[in-house]
């Protein structure tokens, strides 16, 4: 978005600011959730999506904005729900690391095995399971004390919702 006037700058510093203070009362909802908070908090992101501003691509913006109100407010119902996609992004990155060092893969099947490692290393990962220990866990190599990394998945998220 590139503005085309002061007024347009400052009606994105305006949304901007507006934005940013949303977000700090959705971070103070997921820590301390209130049924009132949730309502004036569904309100504000109205008063904000809805806004009609003298820039038509910013008002564009904050109708496609506002299109996603149910996920992008999911938090209110679910506050154990994550307000950012920075975990996604750390997932990613070291698999964009090595593409970019080696230049990508010679085969498909080259990129499907190095796709898969990468996927089951981050899940260990994010099990607290040594990766070294899995995969020799599987490859016959140790103990065979780690189960399966769905059922481990599955108990984890059964502990999880029994809240």
């Amino acid at each position: 978005m590139q503005p085309l006037n002061k007024t347009h700058r400052e009606e994105i510093a305006q949304f901007r600011d507006s934005i940013w203070d949303l977000y700090a009362q959705l971070k103070q909802y997921r820590r301390q959730p209130d049924s009132q908070q949730r309502e004036r908090l569904r309100q504000r992101f109205d008063e904000i999506f809805t806004r009609k501003t003298s820039y038509a691509m910013l008002d564009k913006t904050l109708k496609q904005i506002h299109n996603n109100k149910e996920k992008l407010l999911r938090v209110l119902d679910r506050p154990d729900t994550l307000l950012h996609t920075n975990e996604s992004e750390t997932d990613i990155r070291d698999y964009v690391k090595k593409r970019k060092v080696s230049d990508g893969t010679r085969s498909d099947q080259g990129r499907q095995c190095r796709d898969t490692l990468a996927s089951l290393k981050k899940t260990c990962r994010k099990l607290d399971i040594s990766f070294w220990d899995y995969l020799t866990d599987r490859l016959g190599i140790g103990n065979k004390t780690i189960p399966p990394l769905p059922d481990i998945i599955a108990q984890r998220a059964a502990v999880a919702t029994d809240y």
